[in-house]
């Protein structure tokens, strides 16, 4: 399995900084994951519905962290980090007709409610935690749903990733445009 061959411990609990997964129980609820079996919590953290089961820790049956708190940022803050760095997705700005396919759309719906969510919690932390956004990729016009393009968008990310730090953005605290509802 993928997992067990690039995680270095059994249990969260065991690594060498405090890991914190986020799965998602039934009633909508974000659940903070901070021991017990590794590959457990992040199979639950990345149960997908639809494609992927619900996993069973304890008396929950837990599914993708991103349904009940894509970024975990207010869990970050409530764990009591004080300064959070985010790495958002962004969502496809740039498309020039809506996705085929029913699950296309659904998941182009799925990265407009993440952007906005994280726009919402990013507002909530203000002034309370320091936090830098690294700029997402924009424009960008391809759906999420296709991975045609993920070598050179994963190279893209970096090299603005890259230019962003050298730039001083480690330093900056403002919301990232491209997170924000826009069109090009």
């Amino acid at each position: 399995m993928l997992i067990k061959r690039h995680i270095p411990f059994l249990n969260l609990e065991e690594a060498s900084i405090p890991v914190h997964v986020i799965a998602t129980n039934l009633s909508g609820a974000a659940v903070c994951l901070s021991s017990g079996l590794a590959i457990d919590r992040i199979l639950a953290s990345a149960a997908i519905p639809a494609a992927f089961p619900s996993v069973r820790i304890d008396d929950q049956y837990l599914i993708d962290g991103a349904i009940g708190s894509n970024t975990a940022i207010l869990t970050a803050a409530k764990l009591g980090a004080t300064r959070i760095i985010v790495l958002p997705t962004g969502y496809a700005c740039d498309l020039h007709e809506p996705p085929k396919g029913a699950i296309a759309r659904a998941l182009h719906a799925i990265t407009l409610l993440i952007a906005n969510q994280i726009v919402r919690d990013l507002k909530e932390l203000a002034g309370k935690v320091d936090i830098a956004i690294v700029p997402s990729l924009c424009p960008l016009g391809v759906s999420p749903y296709d991975f045609s393009s993920a070598e050179q968008l994963i190279e893209r990310a970096a090299d603005i990733t890259r230019k962003w730090i050298e730039g001083g953005g480690l330093s900056r605290a403002d919301i990232p445009g491209s997170l924000l509802p826009h069109s090009h």
